[in-house]
């Protein structure tokens, strides 16, 4: 079933066939730069002057940018960043959303080979400190909007010596629209191998606050196939609109459609206009969108309006999503009534694009996660390592030499970790099931990561942050389920001797959460206890406050 189904990708992708194995490989470069690879593949010739970016500001005005155009952009700030000192190997930190500046400063970055750091607009100072004083990063890319809750805490950033602000800069700070008046005449940007060091950013695990997850400029090159086929082998469709409203921060938003949109030769749309069905419709029929990247969540929120092809004259075509199950009823939607493709994909942040779907090639099944994708060697293993038959429940896990998509390590911690490894197999902390046709179902999390509407969240970061609280004298975060987000941030908090349980308590929580960690990491629910269950150890035992609340919600 995989030749015959794969067959036609060979054609439009970098797989090859390994006689030798009888399988499918992805071919890589020797050299590979991001930058040379996305907008400089065709910043000269026949697509020089075809348009790269069209940005909706909120004001409603537009701005756009051909190849030609982000590429010299971006040759006159790397030449800039480099009278700062920045150097090959140098951490960049990036705050600026979906925006021009960012498409800019991400091949500035790419360009002299330094490492761009991406920083979600929607984090807060606390969440932003650590990822600076942990990067040790010497300069920051951001917008004056984002930034104004640090500049009266640069205390707590220890490295930062230089600040490039767009929009009202202050004393101290560093225009980011005169750093573009530098020329690049002469300027020549480095050769950089596969394997060096591309980009750096920040995700949740289970335990601590979040690590720094450092890729290669291969990573681009290792998603042509699965990005192939979840766009409906269209990547390279004539003229084609791509938009996320994922934050180019993360994976999703620039991995999964800005850079591969580039890098085949597209045209993206962006925005930081606030989300909504509505709004989200009006846009995609303002720009004439054809294809998309949504977390299911978004896909979720644009299903609940029926039939939206009577209300607007929309050209989508198709829409990808991935960070959770997507429910049946939503692709029965997307199919019957918006009148599109919505292809799903499974994978991590670590390790990614190993399980998803092509309506193009063979059917997907709702509920199904989708068969492996080529070039990938995926299995369902027991906790030694063992792959397991169909039908039989274990973890997702991909064969370590063969999966390029692999990150190169945490930030000062290099190499794939041992708790990630089961002999040669990568653990994905995903259960799952396999069925006889090949298809995989997702059963849940083996251990306490929150995975909440495509974010990870864990739930060592918001408890710190909660019991940061004057009020809080513990707290044990979990996740609970939830039809819409998948899951929801929850805690069970208790509280300093003497204070009240209230309404207005919990609240107060939650907003202090929402301004000192990321707002989309707010505890949802928050239920006040006076003890918790624990260990032999002493330590929380949240798997019995899942158990509770799973029981609960029986």
């Amino acid at each position: 079933m995989g030749n015959r189904v794969y067959q036609p990708l060979v054609e439009v992708t970098n797989l090859y066939r390994d006689v030798a194995g009888d399988r499918y490989r992805i071919g890589m470069p020797l050299n590979a730069n991001i930058a040379a690879d996305t907008i400089g593949r065709f910043a000269k010739g026949d697509r020089s002057d075809h348009l790269a970016l069209i940005h909706e500001n909120l004001d409603g005005s537009i701005e756009k940018y051909t190849y030609a155009e982000l590429d010299d952009l971006a040759s006159r700030f790397a030449v800039y960043l480099v009278t700062l000192g920045v150097e090959r190997g140098d951490p960049v930190a990036i705050h600026t959303a979906q925006s021009p500046q960012t498409a800019i400063a991400h091949m500035a970055v790419y360009k002299i080979g330094a490492i761009a750091l991406t920083l979600s607009h929607l984090y807060r100072p606390d969440a932003i400190a650590h990822v600076l004083n942990d990067s040790k990063a010497k300069v920051i890319i951001t917008n004056s909007d984002y930034w104004a809750a640090l500049r009266d805490r640069l205390d707590q950033v220890r490295t930062l010596r230089h600040r490039i602000v767009f929009g009202k800069s202050k004393p101290g700070e560093i225009s980011f629209s005169d750093c573009l008046k530098t020329s690049s005449d002469g300027f020549e940007p480095v050769i950089t191998k596969t394997e060096d060091p591309a980009f750096l950013m920040y995700t949740s695990g289970s335990t601590g606050m979040p690590k720094g997850l450092i890729h290669a400029h291969r990573i681009i090159h290792a998603y042509i196939p699965s990005l192939t086929l979840v766009f409906n082998m269209e990547l390279n469709y004539p003229n084609g609109i791509f938009w996320s409203p994922a934050d180019w921060a993360w994976v999703g938003g620039l991995l999964d459609l800005a850079l591969p949109a580039w890098q085949h030769g597209q045209t993206v749309v962006s925005t930081n206009q606030r989300f909504t069905a509505e709004w989200a419709f009006d846009f995609m029929e303002r720009h004439q969108v054809t294809h998309s990247f949504m977390t299911p969540t978004a896909v979720k929120r644009i299903a609940e309006i029926r039939e939206p092809r009577k209300r607007w004259n929309l050209a989508t075509r198709v829409i990808c999503t991935g960070g959770e199950s997507l429910p049946g009823e939503v692709l029965r939607w997307a199919e019957d009534e918006f009148g599109i493709v919505c292809n799903e994909f499974y994978g991590l942040t670590e390790f990614n694009h190993m399980v998803g779907c092509c309506k193009r090639l063979f059917p997907p099944v709702p509920g199904s996660m989708g068969l492996a994708f080529p070039g990938r060697n995926v299995a369902i293993i027991d906790e030694d390592g063992n792959p397991q038959p169909d039908g039989t429940a274990g973890e997702v896990a991909s064969w370590l030499p063969d999966d390029p998509s692999l990150f190169l390590g945490y930030w000062g911690e290099p190499g794939v970790p041992e708790r990630m490894r089961r002999g040669n197999w990568l653990c994905s902390g995903d259960l799952a099931v396999r069925d006889e046709n090949g298809y995989f179902w997702y059963q849940g999390r083996n251990d306490d990561l929150i995975k909440s509407a495509g974010y990870r969240i864990g739930p060592n970061e918001v408890e710190d942050t909660l019991i940061s609280h004057p009020y809080v004298a513990e707290a044990a975060v979990i996740g609970k389920p939830d039809k819409e987000r998948g899951q929801v941030v929850m805690a069970y908090v208790r509280l300093m001797q003497g204070q009240e349980k209230s309404d207005e308590v919990r609240k107060l929580l939650q907003d202090h959460v929402k301004e000192n960690l990321a707002t989309y990491k707010y505890p949802r629910v928050i239920e006040f206890v006076d003890s918790f269950p624990l260990t032999s150890s002493g330590k929380i035992r949240r798997k019995a406050l899942r158990e509770r609340v799973a029981s609960e919600s029986k």
